[in-house]
């Protein structure tokens, strides 16, 4: 038992320093994303942090299966490396069998990660989309860039500065009359989003508005104002679905998805049915009255069917995605659980305690698992296979790949020697054929 909660003892450090490592890594690259989005709107602290803390938990539900692997590599790897694991063999002890409390600790953080990625992430997700969502119009006014030519549906805005409150100098092109564009001047304006996003409207002060003369096109007629508002709607930018809650399948919860799908299936069975009884009409003979009438009545089915048709096609296409997000959301739980089962025979096999090598094996690891499983989610996306195969083909083939290394370690084989490799890095000048001693060796 002292053994067991040693080796135990041995993944708690190696793990935290992973994770940290792991999931800073993943962090800059939000920060470079985030980079001109932050400049941009110049965002006050507070709400970078919060962008930063909701994305955090969609990073470690990728870094907490990666650091499990790195972690188990580091600590078997290091023990190798220090003869512990040859005293442990020495004392006709199978180190396999002293891995009791390892797995049940994987096991355990398998189901708080079933649970995160289940009922914790999909919350922090939909909270991050709904905040991205609003600092896309926070601070309207950053919608025009001073200096440049703004283009804005059938308008062009140009302004000389942009204060955050006023822009100044301000020259817009109105090509919404192609026969007769005008040319607008303004000393300041003010920009106002409306509509969720998908209006706006700009407030111009004291300006002129020149535009041909629409019966003596070869004269200009100008116009001086005091004030002058152009509305610009339909921008394609509406938050209506967002702000009543909306929830996409990454968004959803466990019964939320769940809840969903049994929706979505039993619309499916009525729209197919719907499409079946359409389709006998459509084939039956019993229409009545006129000619006429019967091809408009024949019209008026093949219209509903191929509504129904269509509805069908896109209840297709979303229970499928739910399938894969359902899925996928377990799949990486229980990534933890194969991850340690390669981890243990990889440390054993490589001989190394530097954290340069584990995090370079595992970083090839995890990226040929999580390429993998990204592949088999637009495969199940698109249609070209089981949702459920799709997600779960990536476990199944790293399980067969745990179970080799397994017996390959079981049976003393080594996939790389580090200190056999870094004794002849070290002595190339006695030869390739020189044997490296026995204490580099053992």
């Amino acid at each position: 038992m002292i053994l067991r909660r040693y080796i135990l003892k041995e993944h708690i450090s190696p793990f935290l320093i992973s994770l940290a490592v792991v999931t800073f890594v993943l962090l800059i690259d939000r920060v470079i994303d985030l980079l001109n989005l932050i400049i941009e709107k110049q965002l006050p602290a507070s709400i970078v942090l919060e962008v930063f803390a909701l994305s955090l938990p969609y990073m470690l539900a990728l870094s907490i299966p990666m650091a499990v692997l790195v972690a188990t590599i580091l600590a078997f790897g290091r023990m190798s490396v220090d003869r512990e694991i040859i005293a442990i063999k020495s004392s006709g002890v199978n180190i396999y069998r002293m891995l009791h409390l390892l797995y049940v600790a994987a096991i355990l953080l398998t189901g708080l990660m079933v649970y995160f990625n289940h009922w914790f992430l999909p919350d922090t997700n939909h909270r991050l989309k709904n905040l991205m969502v609003k600092i896309a119009y926070y601070k309207p006014m950053t919608v025009i860039e001073a200096g440049e030519y703004n283009n804005l549906l059938d308008y062009t805005v140009w302004c000389g500065e942009n204060t955050e409150t006023e822009l100044l100098d301000v020259l817009i092109y109105d090509h919404s009359d192609s026969r007769f564009p005008r040319t607008i001047f303004a000393k300041s304006g003010q920009v106002i989003q409306m509509n969720n996003g998908n209006s706006m409207r700009i407030i111009l002060k004291n300006g002129e508005m020149q535009q041909r003369n629409e019966h003596e096109p070869g004269k200009y007629q100008s116009t001086r104002f005091a004030e002058y508002v152009i509305n610009i709607r339909d921008l394609g930018n509406r938050t209506d679905a967002f702000e009543t809650g909306y929830r996409s399948d990454r968004e959803m919860n466990y019964q939320q998805l769940t809840a969903t799908l049994k929706d979505r299936k039993r619309e499916l069975i009525s729209k197919r049915n719907e499409v079946q009884e359409l389709e006998s009409r459509i084939t039956s003979e019993s229409f009545s009255g006129d000619i006429r009438e019967q091809h408009q009545e024949q019209r008026r089915l093949y219209a509903m069917q191929q509504v129904a048709k269509n509805r069908v096609s896109e209840l297709e296409d979303s229970i499928r995605a739910l399938q894969v997000e359902y899925h996928k959301k377990f799949a990486l739980s229980f990534a933890v659980i194969i991850f340690v089962m390669i981890g243990v025979p990889l440390g054993l096999m490589t001989r190394t305690s530097g954290i340069g090598m584990a995090f370079s094996v595992s970083s090839v690891i995890f990226l040929v698992y999580y390429v993998s499983l990204n592949m088999g989610e637009h495969l199940a996306d698109s249609g070209g296979i089981n949702p459920f195969i799709a997600m779960w083909l990536s476990n199944i083939v790293f399980f067969i790949l745990a179970c080799f290394l397994i017996w390959g370690s079981i049976h003393e084989k080594r996939i790389i020697d580090m200190q056999v490799l870094t004794w002849r890095l070290k002595t190339m000048k006695l030869g390739k054929k020189t044997p490296p001693p026995d204490e580099v060796v053992h």
